[in-house]
């Protein structure tokens, strides 16, 4: 057995899934804040339906 090699390898194999961890998280962290983002922009949308009901009532096309 290569004592040496199998350390090396776990140390390896232990980084990786450490640093899979740590992107998972910033991923996490990134989309509770887009998420937040959405929130507050549904809620702007709301207010302004309240204070203005015919505001996108209507839809102008012209082909």
């Amino acid at each position: 057995m290569d004592i040496a090699g199998l350390s090396t390898a776990l140390s390896t194999a232990s980084l990786q899934s450490q640093v899979g961890v740590a992107v998972v998280s910033k991923a996490m962290d990134t989309n509770e804040a887009l998420g937040q983002g959405l929130i507050e922009m549904i809620d702007a949308a709301a207010m302004e339906r309240s204070v203005n009901p015919q505001v996108g009532a209507n839809l102008d096309i012209r082909i």
